[in-house]
């Protein structure tokens, strides 16, 4: 690792930077043999997700108001906003597509919270966990349309696993509860976002449904499918692969990175999963919960790339290429 530079980007667009990311977990933490019951898990099936999947513990505290999940780390993040800064638009990217009754407008509810009555809220979920991800792009569109100085967008994800049919991913993951935010603006001083690629497999809407042939093909080609989104963004950032210090994933488990870093020829470090058995699958925070983590332990570089990567139910397959600023993203 340790392919640092300080060369800005080249001129051209505006682009968007991740001014404050950060990241927050409900301090309940149960091992995943504790939620056996809940789920309809018997001691066989939990020691696949445990042995072959990876997982251990997660966090999970269906007692936490949603609101209460997603404060902490939004307000963090609006902590870099400067005098006199103005956050016009906020987008809650979340995976499942109920998060709260009908008639509550969840976005509408977090921006008046925050204090940004004035914002524009809008939810943003159709990319299932790739929706973070996707809505940062959505949101630097937004910002280089309205062409304010000194303008910003805030980013918003986190959900909980209220129910067992919302928990359980069969053969896949158990979800937990977490929440992450991340402050933007153009050409500011944070992390320089250099691509985003997105591919989206629409024969795999109907996940819950799906044959047990999809299910196997599907598995087959998940490891290539991700390597393809990876080498996308990275033609688009103009880089390879070698000149990234770190995949920075999603924490679906363990066995699907090990097809996936077999796919893309690399060593197994090169992909951090430490927070695997730490956190579980966190539906649309888990790559800003993983940065977060590298960030706080020191081990992300002034000046160098990274990709964070997340694959949604349906299927959608994302892949982002950023460059790590010091005093940016933290």
């Amino acid at each position: 690792m340790g392919h640092a530079t300080t060369d800005r980007p080249p001129a051209g667009p505006l682009r968007i930077t991740l001014e404050r990311i950060e990241s927050y977990v409900p301090e309940r933490s149960v091992r995943i043999e504790e939620l056996g019951e809940r789920l309809g898990l018997h001691r066989a099936q939990l020691g696949v997700f445990r042995k072959f999947y990876g997982l251990d513990t997660l966090r999970f505290d269906p007692e936490l108001p949603l609101l209460d999940l997603l404060r902490p780390a939004a307000r963090s993040a609006l902590a870099a906003l400067p005098e006199g800064g103005r956050v016009g638009y906020l987008a809650y990217a979340h995976t499942t597509q109920a998060v709260a009754p009908p008639d509550v407008d969840i976005a509408q509810v977090v921006g008046e919270d925050l204090g940004l009555p004035d914002a524009e809220a809008f939810g943003f979920s159709h990319q299932a966990c790739v929706s973070s991800l996707g809505a940062i792009e959505v949101l630097g569109e937004l910002l280089r349309a309205e062409g304010e100085e000194g303008a910003y967008a805030l980013m918003v994800t986190g959900e909980q696993a209220y129910s067992p049919m919302v928990q359980h991913i069969p053969n896949t993951s158990i979800m937990a509860d977490a929440a992450a935010s991340c402050l933007i603006t153009l050409d500011g001083e944070g992390d320089v976002v250099r691509s985003f690629a997105i591919r989206t497999l629409g024969e795999y809407a109907q996940w819950l449904e799906l044959t047990p042939e999809q299910n196997t093909e599907f598995g087959e080609q998940y490891g290539r499918r991700i390597a393809d989104v990876i080498h996308e963004a990275l033609k688009d950032a103009g880089l390879s692969l070698d000149e990234v210090d770190l995949v920075i994933p999603h924490n679906v488990n363990k066995l699907a990175w090990r097809q996936t870093i077999k796919e893309l020829e690399v060593e197994p470090e090169k992909v951090f999963l430490d927070n695997v058995p730490r956190f579980s699958h966190t539906y649309a925070s888990d790559v800003f919960v993983n940065y977060t983590t590298l960030r706080d332990a020191g081990r992300l570089v002034d000046g160098a790339h990274y990709l964070l990567v997340s694959v949604g139910l349906g299927a959608t397959f994302g892949a982002m290429v950023i460059t790590h600023r010091a005093g940016g993203g933290a």
